[in-house]
């Protein structure tokens, strides 16, 4: 586990707990998202690393450019971040929010990088063999890379399932190099 991701638990899980009080939580998953988007916009991330700008004046810019789309308590869990520099957070917080999300939920998002996309067919049988692995619903995203040769590499969760060409060729080298 990361050191951001450390820091950043506390704030994921209030930040959870707000949105899930309040019946929220797809609107804070949203709003955490345009958030990242915004301190990850270059210009604003030099501005979170400057000492020299004060953090209300951060937080005023960012709910500038996010008009009506953060409401009042994400302001101030904004102000809450800003207030002890960890606004630069805000992507290790989003992440571990759709975790905390996705299990209470019972819901899992899974990548599967593959050489070629999935047809509807596979794409059914694959959510359907890891939905009874998981016990979970699953929401799939396919990617597309040539370099796994073949097969695919699921990425549920923290688990990483490694089923490609490349993976098995990787293997096999692996075990006869002396």
């Amino acid at each position: 586990m990361s050191s951001l991701t450390t820091l950043a638990r506390p704030y994921a899980k209030a930040a959870f707990e707000l949105a899930q009080g309040d019946q929220a939580l797809a609107r804070w998953d949203d709003m955490l998202g345009l958030g990242c988007a915004l301190v990850s916009e270059e210009s604003l991330a030099d501005l979170l690393t400057n000492p020299e700008v004060e953090r209300g004046t951060i937080i005023s810019l960012v709910a500038d450019v996010a008009g009506d789309a953060f409401d009042d308590p994400f302001k101030r869990f904004l102000g809450v971040l800003a207030e002890n520099d960890r606004l630069p957070l805000l992507p290790q917080v989003w992440e571990l929010f759709r975790e905390f999300r996705e299990e209470a939920e019972n819901r899992l998002f899974v990548r599967v990088v593959s050489a070629v996309a999935l047809d509807e067919d596979q794409s059914a049988r694959l959510k359907e063999a890891l939905a009874r692995r998981f016990e979970r619903e699953i929401e799939l995203k396919n990617e597309v890379d040539g370099e796994v040769i073949g097969g695919a590499i699921v990425y549920a969760g923290d688990q990483v399932i490694d089923g490609s060409l490349r993976g098995r060729l990787n293997k096999l080298s692996n075990s006869l190099a002396p």
